[in-house]
């Protein structure tokens, strides 16, 4: 699911209800979860009574054709959009059945995401796109936080750059930045080495797992690259809206 700036930077405003998620062995719980659109002879079916677990501190690899639906659950399980039928529940709490505010509130709190489309504010440089989010968190080192992030993606002489002055694997390393920096309990990726060319790539993985073994930080990333799905604990294989596992 990609959001347009102006979906993005409304994401970022709602403010807060619930702060914290319920502590719970299960990071994620999918029953029943089923994505249809339209009705009748236009209803088009994406996912079908999909069931997932996802653990604590693993470390899933979904992929699949294109159009097979991989970006569509991940926005689903990320609470960007809102399912058909069934349930999604973090930490512990039904999830996909509360309100775009609560929703948002978890996202700010918990989540981190990496989209395929960068999803940056062009009207912010690199720092001040890394440092939103926690801002609107209120996070006191929500500046120190976003420097340490942008050099860790190779971009402490970018701080300043707006993303029109950024090639597109830069921008993709700023978002990429945005999303470590808080340290989020989840991080979600879609295609997160898409547009990175391989030393750099092979950087970003490297820095996806760190986080995701040093924090214990749930890692849930949609990829057609390989090498990537294999460093993972666990691949889901998306087929004409079923879901395989192993």
């Amino acid at each position: 699911m990609l959001l347009s700036e102006s979906e993005y930077k409304l994401s970022l405003t709602h403010q807060p209800k619930i702060s914290t998620l319920i502590k719970n062995a299960s990071a994620i719980l999918v029953t029943n979860l089923s994505k249809h659109l339209g009705e009748g002879a236009n209803k088009i079916e994406i996912l079908n009574s999909l069931d997932l677990q996802v653990a604590q501190g693993e470390s899933v690899a979904i992929v699949g054709s294109s159009g097979s639906g991989k970006s569509t659950l991940l926005a689903l399980l990320a609470g960007l959009d809102v399912p058909t039928s069934g349930v999604v529940e973090v930490g512990g709490q039904p999830f996909s059945v509360l309100d775009e505010d609560d929703r948002a509130a978890i996202r700010g709190a918990q989540m981190g995401f990496v989209f395929q489309s960068f999803q940056l504010l062009s009207t912010m440089t690199a720092l001040e796109n890394v440092m939103l989010p926690m801002q609107l968190a209120n996070k006191k080192d929500a500046k120190q936080l976003a420097i340490e992030s942008l050099e860790k993606v190779g971009l402490a002489d970018r701080l300043q750059h707006y993303p029109k002055q950024l090639s597109g694997g830069e921008q993709q390393r700023v978002a990429i930045a945005r999303a470590f920096a808080p340290q989020p309990e989840i991080l979600f990726a879609d295609e997160p080495t898409g547009n990175l060319d391989i030393t750099t790539g092979e950087r970003i993985i490297e820095l996806l797992f760190s986080l995701n073994q040093a924090a214990n930080t749930t890692l849930i990333l949609v990829t057609h690259d390989v090498q990537l799905a294999q460093r993972c604990r666990r691949t889901l294989t998306l087929y004409h809206g079923q879901l395989n596992t192993k």
